[in-house]
């Protein structure tokens, strides 16, 4: 199996790439590069002038540069977006891209601890250098940290009993294996909805480890900042977690609250959105099952 095809085939391609509405000589930013799929289908659009900058934070991902002189592959969080572009001397782009899903190759290598399918020490680090990782949030978080993240991230309605639980286990040892948490998890989660419910709390624990809101919420921040009035924001999201603050900020800009008005009842945003949501069709979703819940939404930086 080669490096490329370990990843999975990347979901609503031609929609999130058409989206951008690629000039041939612009600057693009694919912030989630993983196996280069769309990497690759948006420099096959870009003409000689044009250029495309991809972040990556999982060091398994430099090993499947693409090997093109207008591509250059930036081995960093994209939450650092708009730092490492000014490295680079890029202030504007003309289109950003994003597709918020985890790898396929990062659950289907076992030692990294993302998948309910292996057992494997509880990792979950999408950058293999930080210091934080699953084990230490099971073992180290406290009862109301632990209860608020699978409330929140996980939308679980077990998150107390399961808190307590874990805390209970603790006592007799360190918690540090997928087999181990799916035992503890286990008294809680009816058989018919297993596989929703474990995900779930991997989910939860996975987000707080990566830190995946704050993330999100500093990327479109940045990404208001640096695309040029007319470009173009792509974002594919998976859950209503993400998904949610990405419509809010296409709507108004904001996170929270609603925009103020001027004088004269008008609000100043700085996106409109471009066409209706876009989601999987059957056959896509056929050909690869984790696209079953993307959904993918297109904004214009507007002059605000």
């Amino acid at each position: 199996m080669t490096q490329q095809s370990s990843y999975h085939s990347p979901v609503l391609l031609e929609e999130s790439i058409d989206g951008l509405a690629i000039n041939p000589s612009g600057v693009y930013v694919d912030v989630t590069y993983g196996g280069g799929g769309h990497s690759r289908e948006i420099l096959s659009r870009l003409g000689e002038h044009g250029r495309l900058f991809a972040f990556d934070q999982d060091l398994d991902a430099l090993e499947n540069v693409i090997d093109d002189p207008r591509f250059t592959l930036i081995n960093q969080n994209f939450r650092f977006m708009k730092r490492f572009l000014r490295m680079y001397g890029v202030k504007e782009v003309d289109g950003i891209l994003a597709d918020l899903g985890v790898s396929s190759h990062q659950f289907d290598e076992a030692d990294r601890g993302f998948s309910t399918r292996f057992d494997a020490r509880l990792d979950m680090r999408m950058n293999q250098e930080n210091e934080l990782d699953a084990v230490r949030v099971v073992n180290d978080y406290d009862e109301d940290d632990l209860n608020r993240i699978f409330k929140e991230y996980g939308e679980l309605r077990i998150a107390p009993k399961l808190t307590r639980a874990i805390m209970a286990k603790r006592n007799e040892g360190l918690i540090e294996t997928v087999a181990q948490l799916k035992e503890i998890c286990a008294p809680f989660v009816p058989e018919r909805v297993q596989h929703k419910m474990l995900a779930q709390v991997f989910q939860a624990i996975r987000i707080e480890v990566n830190q995946e809101m704050d993330v999100l919420e500093e990327f479109l921040t940045q990404s208001k900042e640096i695309l040029k009035v007319g470009g173009r924001l792509s974002v594919i999201s998976y859950h209503s977690l993400e998904d949610r603050p990405v419509k809010r900020f296409i709507r108004n800009g904001l996170f929270q609250g609603e925009p103020e008005k001027d004088v004269f009842g008008r609000v100043s945003v700085p996106f409109k959105k471009v066409g209706k949501l876009i989601v999987p069709t059957a056959a896509q979703i056929k050909e690869n099952n984790r696209a079953r819940s993307a959904k993918l939404r297109i904004a214009q930086r507007i002059e605000e």
